[in-house]
């Protein structure tokens, strides 16, 4: 979906904004959205098993995997190298533990296109885990959103929806 730019006349074309200091006041929320709510969000979906890396890993196979179970290493390691400060052997070793006894939730197989490359595949184990994970993910964010109204839900819910097509359009 096209993302467009609010007019407002104003050069860089950017939306006139009749809030004082919006962005500012949007900056203020984030370190107790992100840091606050986010890790709660994040500890949740870890259940004390994992690490926030290997719940990125997981997160990201699920949303932007193929049918949701498996996904280039490659890819996994470009999208992670974005967001945390990780190298591509912290990233492997990661793998490998979950692939290993006792989780044993991925498989990594060779890529056909590419003898050096792999796959990292959902094992029927890590396709329940994704299960629970994203079980202890929506408890977590139920009890947030129990104490909003429907209209503050909704309005939640757009207000994400329109962060993550403007954020994406940026790439």
């Amino acid at each position: 979906m096209a993302v467009k730019k609010a007019s407002s006349g104003k050069a860089g074309g950017g939306a006139a904004s009749q809030i004082p200091q919006g962005a500012l006041r949007f900056l203020e929320y984030y370190y107790p959205i992100h840091y606050k709510a986010g890790i709660g969000v994040e500890d949740a979906l870890r259940a004390g098993q994992l690490s926030r890396h290997q719940v990125a890993m997981l997160w990201l196979i699920h949303s932007e995997g193929e049918g949701g179970r498996q996904m280039d290493r490659k890819a996994i390691e470009r999208s992670l190298e974005t967001w945390f400060e990780i190298s591509g052997a912290a990233i492997t070793k990661a793998l490998r533990a979950m692939a290993l006894p006792p989780l044993e939730l991925v498989r990594m197989v060779e890529n056909p296109k590419s003898g050096r490359e792999k796959i990292v595949i959902l094992t029927p184990k890590g396709e329940t885990h994704m299960k629970k994970m994203i079980a202890g993910g929506e408890a977590y964010v139920q009890r947030i959103i129990d104490y909003m109204t429907d209209e503050e839900i909704e309005q939640g819910l757009h207000f994400f929806k329109r962060v993550s097509e403007i954020v994406e359009s940026f790439r």
